[in-house]
């Protein structure tokens, strides 16, 4: 009988979300185009153009999200009945940006983008950025009319999408494009079959290989004029589809793009919620971005390592444990306030992060011990600094190069996301 009620509860709340997404969207993406710009004291936000999609790959539910991720959001709300019907966090590549030496000297502009279901009707976008203390204050409004002949038809680039891995309906799925960086028209059989390599990485580890009939996966033919990828430092510079980089922020290791739109471009040739980039390289790197992208490179040792690393940052917010390694970052995470990735914190609100995962009687902060490797507490030392910013464990695979070793908090912040779009 309770199995029988809670089937009837879930098919009672899957078709009142279906009815509202029906009510307010259509079934494919309209995407919003603009500039970020500004510097270490601020940022504005000025729109580009308005593209319609072909392809919605995210859930017909879970329209709002819950999660206070990301350093920007974004919210949709319906003209006609002032209604909010859609939101999300994210975070780019000028947020980071932001934190660096440059921007206290310098005002620079990155091209984004936000995509969501296609509104029906008159619509109010609103962009919020946090400050200070990590409080989302709204940055700008504009109304906009979906029914416009302003809204771009055209495709820039267009290419044939394979399935790597596939589930089944990508409304109920966590959907991942994989795009290819530095593959020729030759090497594209190459690309398939790393897709696939990777794709048995990603499932390797907990807890995506429990939740493996819970993803889709996809493949773009997108063939670039040369193979590799931009080395600047060694004066290496190649015709790629999506223009991807070593020396991000002149970090040699730190491979990523300010080419957003033709990721976009390249990316909307199959349903997605998240996008990654597979570079033809060998050499090591890469990098994420809570949504915006992933950046793995195809032929590097530690490939396992550093593909799944690097989505847990762009899918789950989850922060870099180590503090160790150089960076471009100056006082990324202010120790003033709690940071809003679920695996680091500054102890300042704990009890809004894992502290029910801690048991009784373990000390906070709580002092490394090799021999309770697997304890869960508040050890200092993470998101790039020694001090004043804490990790859950001693070690995990957001700490160190090791495979299928996610803590605990990791498990779950990524096991709420999986949830989330798959409407669980």
């Amino acid at each position: 009988m309770k199995k029988a009620f809670l089937f009837l509860l879930f098919a009672v709340l899957t078709l009142s979300a279906q009815t509202k997404f029906d009510k307010f969207f259509y079934d494919k993406t309209f995407r919003l185009d603009y500039d970020h710009a500004g510097d270490i004291k601020g940022d504005e936000f000025f729109l580009t153009e308005f593209i319609e999609e072909p392809y919605w790959g995210g859930p017909h539910g879970n329209l709002i999200e819950p999660f206070n991720y990301g350093k920007f959001k974004f919210e949709i709300k319906d003209y006609a009945s002032g209604e909010i019907i859609y939101s999300r966090n994210y975070a780019t590549l000028f947020s980071e940006w932001q934190t660096t030496e440059e921007a206290k000297h310098y005002r620079k502009s990155f091209p984004e983008s936000v995509i969501f279901p296609y509104p029906k009707e008159k619509f109010y976008i609103t962009f919020y950025s946090r400050n200070k203390e990590n409080i989302l204050t709204k940055k700008c409004e504009y109304l906009v009319d979906p029914n416009s002949y302003f809204v771009k038809k055209e495709r820039r680039l267009v290419f044939p999408n394979f399935k790597v891995h596939y589930s089944g309906e990508p409304a109920r799925k966590v959907d991942i494009v994989i795009i290819p960086e530095g593959y020729t028209k030759e090497q594209m059989g190459k690309f398939k079959a790393d897709c696939s390599k990777f794709a048995g990485y990603l499932f390797n580890a907990s807890p995506y290989k429990e939740n493996k009939d819970k993803f889709n996966i996809w493949g773009i033919e997108a063939p670039s004029a040369d193979s590799g990828t931009d080395i600047p430092g060694l004066n290496i510079w190649k015709q790629t589809v999506v223009n991807t980089g070593f020396y991000t922020f002149d970090i040699e290791r730190y491979c990523m793009t300010t080419d957003y739109r033709s990721v976009r471009d390249v990316a909307a040739n199959a349903p997605y919620d998240q996008i990654y980039i597979l570079v033809n390289t060998e050499k090591y790197g890469g990098g994420a971005i809570y949504n915006f992208y992933s950046i793995c490179v195809s032929d590097n040792k530690r490939n396992e390592y550093i593909f799944t690393h690097e989505f847990g940052h762009g899918f789950a917010s989850l922060a870099d444990e180590y503090y160790e390694s150089s960076t471009a970052y100056q006082d990324f995470y202010s120790k003033s306030v709690e940071p809003t990735d679920p695996n680091v914190t500054t102890l300042v609100d704990f009890a809004s992060k894992w502290k029910d995962l801690v048991a009784d009687g373990t000390p906070i902060p709580t002092p490394v011990d090799t021999s309770k490797k697997d304890v869960i507490g508040a050890y200092e030392g993470g998101g790039y600094v020694a001090k004043g910013v804490y990790r859950p464990r001693q070690d995990c695979t957001m700490k160190s190069i090791s495979i299928d070793n996610f803590c605990p908090v990791c498990k779950r912040a990524i096991q709420k996301m999986i949830d989330f779009y798959t409407q669980q």
